[in-house]
């Protein structure tokens, strides 16, 4: 579906990358952090509903305060700091350097803290797995 934007946005507007290798592994890392974010979700839940709170409660707030919509540097400085907390933030900052060259913080820290995000989500969906989560509870 977004190939088939993409092709169609490409005959109205010049689409031109800054540096589409970061767009490239910031896509990888943040694909990996979503999926291993939607497996923890999956182990945990019992219900269906438990699913969508999770969506809801932690995935959807967090993806809305991360700087989407807007620059960091908009924010009062207490807000901005409070922002960097969040490692969205760092993807979603991440993919606006490899989109439009500006980034609010350098790009290679961004991508460290994705990748370590990454990792620790993976550990902790792995020792779910490995410790049989679902049979306990």
């Amino acid at each position: 579906m977004g190939f088939g934007v993409f092709i169609v946005t490409i005959w109205f507007v010049p689409v031109i990358f800054a540096a589409p290798l970061y767009i490239i592994l910031f896509a990888i890392c943040g694909a990996g952090i979503l999926g291993t974010l939607g497996l923890i979700a999956g182990i945990w839940a019992e219900k269906f509903d438990q699913l969508a709170a999770f969506q809801n409660f932690l995935i959807m707030p967090l993806t809305f305060l991360s700087g989407v919509f807007y620059s960091t540097h908009t924010l009062p400085p207490l807000w901005r700091e409070v922002s960097r907390l969040n490692p969205f933030f760092y993807m979603i900052d991440g993919f606006r350097y490899g989109f439009l060259g500006m980034s609010d913080i350098d790009p290679l820290a961004s991508l460290a803290i994705v990748a370590g995000f990454f990792v620790v989500l993976a550990v902790v969906a792995m020792r779910m797995l490995a410790s049989g989560y679902k049979l306990r509870h």
